[in-house]
């Protein structure tokens, strides 16, 4: 690993990348677990035993955690979680194609929560990529429109996911990176038991789900939730988002070499305007700029 993986921005963007192509290979794992078990239980399983895993790597960690890494990621658990259980319960009347674009959405809320929030200001190349990105997600994502239930619920948590966003890049680096990923992870567990206790919690199935909630449980949230609240210390919020939305494009990819569906110029043409939008945040924003976000981060 480079000498400088604490403070260069450049390897926190490829990391983040690397976060949404574990996001995307396991969009098919999960979507086969969650056709098999109710959705709230899989949550709870997954991010309970992710948290369980964080505690049994580093049982040390417990012990250090202060009044303030815990107060901001019960907050940032909260948030995260919320945004989780209002996606979840839009997919019952939302089609996922429209569930996904709504979702995705969070990368146009998240400069306007920053500026709701922090105050933070974006420069023009940044917008450009949100718009762009945007753009590139309703070719990837949008086959139609009917505004709903589902799809209020999906708008709901695209905002908890932009909050999310912003209140990890203003927080993750005022604490220990593992410790606030724990608390996170544990509070989200702790909310999606809550919600799939009255209904009884089911027990994994078989093998094949096993697998499933082992894989996402240390890939896709142990060790990506991780990666993520270490890279929000050293990128912007919004910087971040557009990045993330490399996720519907890695679930495409692999659901063609994969899943067996079918790669269209609609597919190609969103996803290079999502790259397109990536390459753009990476263009570094100017000195005044960088230390506006970092002043913001400290407040």
């Amino acid at each position: 690993m480079p000498s400088n993986w604490k403070s260069s921005s450049t390897l926190a963007i490829t990391a983040l990348v690397g976060v949404t192509v574990v996001w995307g290979v396991t969009f098919l794992v999960v979507q086969n677990a969650i056709s098999r078990m109710p959705v709230m239980d899989f949550l709870a399983w997954r991010f309970t035993i992710a948290a369980l895993v964080m505690v049994v790597l580093r049982p040390q960690c417990v012990r250090g955690i202060t009044a303030n890494e815990l107060r901001h990621g019960i907050i940032l658990g909260l948030v995260l979680g919320s945004g989780y259980i209002l996606q979840t319960f839009g997919l019952l009347s939302a089609s996922a194609a429209v569930s996904g674009f709504i979702t995705g959405m969070f990368v146009v809320l998240t400069p306007v929560m920053g500026w709701l929030i922090l105050r933070q200001r974006t420069n023009r190349n940044i917008w450009f990529a949100v718009v762009l990105a945007a753009i590139g997600l309703a070719l990837l994502s949008l086959h139609g429109w009917v505004v709903g239930i589902g799809e209020l619920l999906s708008f709901g948590c695209a905002i908890f996911f932009a909050i999310h966003i912003v209140g990890l890049g203003a927080w993750s680096s005022q604490h220990d990176t593992y410790r606030l990923t724990l608390i996170q992870i544990g509070t989200v567990a702790v909310v999606s038991l809550v919600v799939a206790v009255p209904g009884g919690i089911t027990l994994i199935p078989d093998t094949e789900v096993w697998i499933a909630i082992g894989i996402t449980a240390i890939l896709a949230t142990a060790l990506a939730f991780l990666v993520q609240t270490w890279a929000q210390a050293l990128v912007s919020p919004t910087r971040a988002a557009v990045v993330m939305t490399m996720e519907p494009v890695f679930a495409g990819i692999f659901a063609v070499v994969f899943g067996g569906n079918q790669l269209t110029l609609r597919i190609m043409v969103g996803a290079a305007m999502v790259l397109t939008a990536m390459y753009i945040v990476q263009i570094k924003p100017s000195n005044q700029l960088q230390k506006r976000f970092l002043r913001s981060a400290k407040d």
